[in-house]
């Protein structure tokens, strides 16, 4: 299985935000860290804001974060909202009457294993479990950058 750049940029989106809290991240920054449009990213938001997963504050210092904490976002919620299709053969897609095997076929309980597997993993991490290293790299070099201007 292939995940869309819808995917991809969306949990990226999320683990910018993660990184940079508790600071609002502003979109023209994440569209210029990840070499996307802003019209794009806006496209991306939008379900995440909708699903309250980010949150969006209005003004000129306004910005993106994160609507609750990393720890509860999994990446199973991220994928679920910007995935159309998890049909992994046609069989899978419905209404498929092609197939005379389809109920009872092997290969359909085999691929929907997988499929079932491929969730569990999306869903035992979270967008903190991606972002804590960075998240204190960062603090600890804005700490000794602070610690290196009061000397």
């Amino acid at each position: 299985m292939r995940l869309t750049r819808q995917s991809s940029y969306a949990l990226r989106t999320l683990m910018y935000c993660s990184i940079n809290s508790p600071d609002l991240s502003r979109v023209s920054d994440v569209a210029k860290a990840y070499g996307i449009s802003e019209l794009f990213l806006f496209k991306l938001i939008k379900p995440l804001v909708e699903n309250r997963l980010l949150e969006t504050v209005r003004g000129r210092h306004g910005g993106i974060r994160l609507a609750k904490p990393a720890s509860e976002i999994t990446l199973l919620d991220v994928v679920k909202l910007t995935e159309e299709n998890f049909a992994l053969a046609e069989c899978f897609e419905g209404g498929d009457t092609s197939c005379p095997l389809v109920a009872g076929c092997d290969l359909n309980s085999a691929l929907h294993e997988a499929l079932e597997a491929f969730f569990a993993v999306l869903r035992s991490y979270t967008i903190a479990d991606l972002t804590d290293k960075r998240r204190a790299m960062r603090s600890r070099l804005g700490l000794e950058m602070l610690g290196a201007e009061l000397n």
